[in-house]
């Protein structure tokens, strides 16, 4: 049977470089869509971005943070597999979820309303990593937005270990709204009873991403990284 020091010791083997992953345990009971009915705990992983590369880009995505957002979520990926598999070898049951979902099924199965069946910031969120900020990035203490997350969902109960957020605390701090060239946020607070389309239109973000990338990659993707790059916290972080 599997005990807290057999999971954070799989949890340290992968990701226990502190200064470039924070990990999290959350209590995901009845938050979770029915696909992953039964996993109602999650291990959430937050990986740090380049800041050299994430400085780069105040006014738009270029060549170098798209590979780098390509290459995070690869690594994230095969992380969360690879602990998954450790897990398994505990009897412990569980579902690596990837950092990200390709626009190609966006396209396909998400486009109406741009929610995906599972949200890592939200699970983030949970596990006491990080609030929710004005443009809908996960705001963490450590590294601000500059990071991807990546998650793995098990079905026993796991030893939370840090209080979930609740509630925003980017105060009246409005950076990012004002600098968003697609102007998709207005500046409204998250906390965990206010819906996504009260503060942030993912529509016009998608949009003016694929024009960003369009102008900028000569490619047709939804990335931008405008309010990671502005956002003071990261900032104050790397400074």
């Amino acid at each position: 049977m599997e005990t807290l020091s057999d999971i954070d010791q799989i949890i340290e083997k992968y990701a226990g470089n502190k200064s470039d992953f924070i990990t999290g345990y959350a209590d995901l009971t009845g938050l979770l869509h029915e696909n992953y009915t039964g996993y109602s705990y999650g291990i959430v992983i937050g990986r740090k971005l380049d800041y050299d590369i994430i400085d780069s880009i105040s006014r738009g995505p270029n060549y170098e943070y798209y590979l780098l957002y390509k290459k995070i979520n690869k690594e994230l990926e095969a992380l969360v597999r690879q602990i998954s598999d450790e897990l398994s070898m505990l009897s412990m049951e569980s579902i690596p979820v990837s950092p990200t979902t390709s626009d190609e099924e966006i396209n396909n199965k998400f486009s109406e309303t741009l929610r995906v069946d599972f949200s890592h910031k939200m699970a983030a969120t949970r596990a006491g990593l990080g609030w929710i900020g004005k443009t809908g990035l996960l705001i963490s203490k450590k590294f601000g937005p500059r990071l991807r997350l990546a998650t793995i969902l098990v079905r026993k109960p796991l030893f939370l270990t840090q209080k979930p957020y609740n509630k925003s605390k980017c105060g009246k701090c409005n950076i990012c709204v004002d600098l968003c060239p697609a102007n998709a946020a207005n500046g409204k607070l998250w906390n965990v009873d206010t819906d996504r389309d009260e503060f942030y239109n993912p529509f016009k973000c998608r949009e003016q991403c694929r024009i960003l990338s369009r102008k900028n990659l000569n490619t047709d993707i939804s990335i931008c990284g405008i309010c990671v790059s502005v956002c003071p916290i990261g900032k104050k972080i790397h400074e």
